[in-house]
């Protein structure tokens, strides 16, 4: 909304400074502070309504350190998250680029599921909340969404590089570029093309997956990429619904991702640094870059309240909205299939959880007697049986997410 506005003042008036919102990084930097303030100022007031409203988390005993003192802290605290995501969004970015109307769908769509079954859960008292088919559900609905809209929408391509010749079978208009003695053709085409790391041009074509049924295998390529899709969102969501066990993990981890997502939107969508990294250039994604912003900031100013000890829960209502944040994102710049390295920790929190019940139920049957793999999963309850203490777990795991962040955008210069 206010893009618009210092857009008209722009255009009508010359104003000092109105000029800083043509810039994608100005609004950014807004973005985040007005998420900042949002989580923070006024986190404190959502806070003392859910007191107020006895919206507190019912805590299973399972055993662990300082587990039944948070008996009662306040849930649903992911409304906080929302709202430092969705204000900033639709003040500052350009409301009619696709890919933040898909991001807008993405957080009210998966906040909503959420909402749901913390309701059912607080005010329901259901401790198994929404029905995990339901769940399902909501992820593959939005996942459906995301994909047909990502394929057949006309405002999203990529731009190819072609040879001298200009041979290719697209009909879209083609540019003559010169980079250092060489010349070639670019084109924006619509293709299902992604990046992927330690790969022939760091490229992959959803649509060669179905190379083996001959000529005209392409025209079927829109099943393939719809069904990546879903995998991923319903895989990430479900990722950080589980690492959001202890105070902090989930937010902390979740702005690590969000600032490389961010950056990975900011490269995509210019074409001078998508050319020099050599990575596809996809017009209008730098637009998300304000979205990421949003996004980091709820995270860092929910993380005022929900580290050690924790004042706030999000709840499903923020944990299945992040994941399918970081998964739509993650798919929009065609950077998804990066998600195992950058998203490590949710994957090693799933895979931990994947693992304790095989093995568990595999020694039953086989053994008559359940064993484990973990003292508990998901893998962060496994050190709190160590003995270990949760800031030092949430430290430590923030750790390796960072790590995992900065190899993530090494891979854009590995070939």
């Amino acid at each position: 909304m206010l893009y618009y506005l210092f857009e008209y003042l722009n255009a009508h008036y010359e104003f000092p400074g109105l000029r800083l919102f043509q810039y994608i990084t100005f609004r950014t930097s807004l973005a985040i502070i007005i998420s900042l303030i949002i989580t923070t100022v006024y986190g404190r007031r959502i806070i003392n309504y859910l007191h107020k409203m006895q919206v507190g988390e019912t805590v299973r005993n399972l055993g662990l350190e300082g587990q039944m003192q948070k008996q009662g802290t306040p849930t649903m605290g992911g409304i906080m998250i929302l709202m430092g995501i969705l204000i900033p969004t639709l003040l500052l970015a350009n409301l009619t680029n696709v890919y933040v109307l898909l991001m807008i769908v993405t957080t009210v769509w998966m906040g909503a599921v959420g909402f749901v079954d913390d309701y059912i859960k607080v005010f329901k008292k259901n401790k198994e909340g929404l029905a995990g088919r339901f769940k399902i559900v909501g992820q593959v609905g939005l996942a459906l969404i995301i994909g047909w809209t990502m394929y057949f929408n006309p405002n999203i391509v990529v731009r190819q590089t072609v040879d001298e010749t200009g041979v290719s079978k697209n009909t879209a208009p083609m540019v003559l570029r010169q980079k250092g003695e060489k010349f070639y053709y670019t084109q924006d085409v619509k293709s299902t093309i992604t990046n992927i790391p330690f790969y022939k041009n760091n490229e992959f074509d959803y649509a060669k997956v179905l190379k083996f049924l001959g000529p005209g295998y392409e025209k079927y390529a829109v099943f393939v990429f719809i069904l990546f899709v879903i995998i991923i969102i319903t895989a990430v969501s479900n990722g950080a619904n589980l690492t959001d066990g202890i105070d902090g993990l989930a937010t902390g981890t979740s702005a690590i991702i969000g600032i490389t997502l961010g950056l990975l939107a900011y490269v995509s969508g210019n074409t001078v640094i998508a050319d020099y990294l050599n990575i596809l250039y996809i017009p209008n994604s730098g637009e998300l870059m304000i979205f990421a912003g949003a996004f980091v900031g709820a995270c860092v100013g929910f993380l005022w309240y929900n580290s050690y000890p924790a004042q706030v829960f999000m709840g499903d209502t923020g944990s299945l909205a992040i994941g399918g944040i970081i998964a739509a994102l993650a798919i929009m710049i065609r950077k998804e299939l990066l998600i195992p390295i950058l998203c490590g920790v949710f994957l090693i929190e799933v895979t931990s959880v994947m693992l304790q019940v095989s093995y568990f139920k595999y020694t039953k049957k086989r053994f008559g007697e359940g064993k484990r793999i973990f003292l508990m999963s998901p893998l962060h309850h496994h050190y709190q049986k160590k003995g270990y203490h949760e800031a030092k777990i949430v430290t430590r795991f923030w750790i390796v997410g960072i790590l995992l962040a900065i190899i993530t955008i090494i891979t854009l210069k590995l070939r």
